[in-house]
């Protein structure tokens, strides 16, 4: 008992750790130190207070409690031998070890997309979901911040993984860190984006800051956490998504939006549907 209780609370530490440098150093950048200068990028006019941020600290910090008994149960008990986790580099070929993370962050985005979908049920938002969404305007520090219940779903995604694809431990590593990331990016409450994006396929595929925002503001639509296309295939988009991205990287670039360009976003988004 005292190996599993130290070996809980080291992957506990290291989470916390990793929470508050990922998502305390965008915060710091962004609501502190260049808050007036990137003002123009700002998703949502008003700003949270300390109270809301305390909130979403604290429940962050349950929600990594979490994560880490499901990683240790992955990990590190004999449901281990269940799972297609392998710990020898040669079980597959090197070039594998980056490449597995691309399923494992499109599976993630499934299950979280139906996930969360059903988590809105109104049966069960209130009793769940409804912790999250009181960040209506969330930050950095929201990433993390659920309903206990709804911890315990999230996190068992890792379970969906390493049962689905053979994946090695430090890919589970690499798969954390770089959700995680995206996850602040979601939350951040400023649209960072690069103005190239607009015009690429990109952005018929990847999710933005604003989009997940939108969800918050909203309520309602853009359940997709890395991608748009589960959304897109659902029709569950927020049909003010493109409009607001577009008003938000306009202000931010002073530049109006290119008519032909957004006509040919257009039709793309309408050839992908017709699939």
């Amino acid at each position: 008992m005292e190996k599993i209780i130290h070996g809980i609370l080291t992957i506990f530490s290291v989470t916390v750790i990793r929470y508050f440098v990922l998502a305390g150093v965008p915060f710091f950048l962004f609501y502190k130190l260049l808050n007036k200068w990137y003002g123009k990028a700002k998703i949502q006019s008003r700003d949270a207070g300390l109270s809301d941020f305390k909130r979403e600290i604290l429940q962050s910090v349950q929600t990594t409690g979490v994560f880490a008994v499901i990683a240790f149960a992955v990990m590190y008990t004999p449901f281990r031998n269940y799972t297609q986790l392998y710990s020898s580099l040669t079980d597959f070929p090197l070039w594998y070890l980056p490449v597995s993370l691309v399923p494992s962050l499109i599976i993630h985005d499934t299950y979280f997309y139906w996930m969360h979908r059903f988590l809105h049920h109104k049966k069960l938002f209130r009793l769940t979901h409804l912790v999250h969404h009181q960040s209506t305007n969330p930050s950095p520090w929201a990433s993390y911040s659920f309903h206990f219940l709804e911890s315990c779903t999230e996190g068992f995604v890792l379970v969906v993984i390493v049962m689905l694809i053979p994946i090695h431990p430090v890919v589970v590593i690499w798969f954390t860190i770089v959700g995680f990331i995206i996850n602040v990016y979601g939350h951040l409450g400023y649209e960072i984006a690069p103005r190239w994006l607009r015009g690429s396929f990109l952005f018929q595929v990847i999710n933005t800051s604003v989009h997940h925002n939108l969800h918050h503001s909203k309520f309602k639509g853009n359940y997709g956490l890395y991608f748009r296309v589960w959304d897109r295939l659902m029709k569950t988009e927020h049909p003010d998504y493109v409009k607001e991205y577009d008003r938000i990287q306009a202000n931010r670039f002073k530049a109006p939006v290119n008519v032909s360009q957004e006509k040919q976003t257009q039709a793309n988004a309408a050839a992908l549907n017709s699939k």
